[in-house]
This record gives C-alpha cells, sequence and structure tokens, in this order.
C-alpha cells in the first residue's frame, strides 16, 4: 500500500476520540439525569431563597425525588451548592468572555462585566449566597471556590494583557492586581442590586466609572 492511500484510510482524530470516548450504559446515564435533576432543582432554590433557606427536602421535592436520592449523589447541602457553583460560575465565564467584543481596553471590560450582570441578575440570591459563604465556608470549600472563579479572573486578566501588548496600558502595569481589584468591584455591585435595586443599566454605568478610576494609573500618557 502506497504512503498516501495509508494516510486516506487511517482513521480521522475525530474517529480515534470518538472510538475511545467510554460509552455509557443505561444504568449511568440515569443516574447523571438524576444529578442533573437535582441540580437544577438546588439552582432553582438557591436563586429564588438563597443559601440557608433552600432545605435538602425542598430541593428533592422540586426535583420529584426522594431525599435520599440527593443524598445518593451528594454528601450534604454545602457539595451541591457547590457543584452548582461550579456549573454557574463556568457558564457566567463563558458569558463575560463572549461579552469583551472589541475596542478599548476600558470598551471591552465594562462589556465584559455589563455582561456577567445580564447574565447572572436573574439569581441575585444565588450571588448573594455565593459572597456570603465565602466568609464562612472552610479553607478546603474556599480554595475549590477559588479555583472555579479563576475561570472569570482569567477573562479580566486577558482583556489586560490585551491592552498592554497594544499600548494602551504601560508595560509595567500590574495585571494582577488589576484583575483582583476589578474582580472585587465588580462584586460588591451586586449589594447594590440587592439592596438599593440598581437595574442592569445603572450596574453597567457605576462599573464603567470603576474601571476608569482602576486603570487610571496604568494607563499611557
Amino acid at each position: 500500500m502506497s504512503q498516501t492511500a495509508a494516510i486516506a484510510d487511517a482513521p480521522s482524530p475525530d474517529d480515534v476520540a470518538g472510538s475511545e470516548a467510554p460509552r455509557m450504559n443505561r444504568r449511568q446515564a440515569a443516574k447523571v439525569r438524576t444529578r442533573q435533576k437535582v441540580l437544577d432543582a438546588a439552582r432553582g432554590l438557591f436563586a429564588e431563597r438563597g443559601y440557608e433557606p433552600a432545605t435538602i427536602r425542598d430541593i428533592a421535592k422540586g426535583a420529584g425525588m426522594s431525599t435520599g436520592a440527593v443524598f445518593a449523589n451528594f454528601q450534604d447541602k454545602a457539595e451541591l451548592f457547590e457543584a452548582v457553583l461550579t456549573e454557574d460560575m463556568t457558564k457566567l465565564a463563558d458569558t463575560v468572555k463572549a461579552g469583551a467584543g472589541e475596542g478599548s481596553v476600558k470598551a471591552r471590560l465594562a462589556a465584559a462585566l455589563t455582561a456577567g450582570y445580564h447574565g447572572s441578575l436573574d439569581q441575585l440570591p444565588l450571588f448573594q449566597a455565593i459572597v456570603a459563604r465565602s466568609w464562612f465556608q472552610p479553607l478546603a470549600a474556599e480554595t475549590r471556590a477559588r479555583a472555579v472563579t479563576k475561570q472569570l479572573l482569567a477573562v479580566i486578566t486577558q482583556i489586560l494583557r490585551d491592552g498592554v501588548g497594544k499600548g494602551e496600558l504601560s508595560q509595567d502595569a500590574d495585571v494582577p492586581l488589576l484583575t483582583d481589584l476589578l474582580w472585587d468591584a465588580y462584586l460588591s455591585n451586586y449589594r447594590r442590586a440587592a439592596y438599593d435595586s440598581w437595574t442592569e443599566e445603572q450596574l453597567s454605568a457605576h462599573v464603567a466609572k470603576q474601571i476608569d478610576v482602576i486603570l487610571a494609573g496604568a494607563l499611557t500618557r
């Protein structure tokens, strides 16, 4: 067989990947569906009530199953909350990244963070619970939560690095510090939405001003 024919007959990377991927049996597929039903029910209750008022009994009822079925998938409510957090922060990171668009570093940051508010304000109690628990959760849980939020921080960091690369921000700009300040400002504004009933438009305008102040010392002259 010629080399060309051998290459033509060789399986494609997609075929190889597909053949190597383990196929779930019926029982495993049912377990995945059950776990997702629990997650969806929990997310709905956490988003509606916050962390403390949402009970395992109510989550089980919302999922249409017994509390035993919930505990068969999650050790306790804290583990369930972490699973919801992981899913939602991953989705939010994708939303923020997609919202960044093009333009100046300020415009991209403002657009990205506004997209974050747009994608999360309908679940405000859930975000309140995330912030509140971050002050009282065990160190191990905090470490896991930080690993999840790294996806969001990475979006902010990349926008800042792009700004440095384009000459908008100075070469000695402290990108990690700027990332932390922008993230802290973004999170703090959820309090205004929760307690002052700020709309997405008000949050967007306010975070744009915060971006101006935070980046003021890093902009090239």
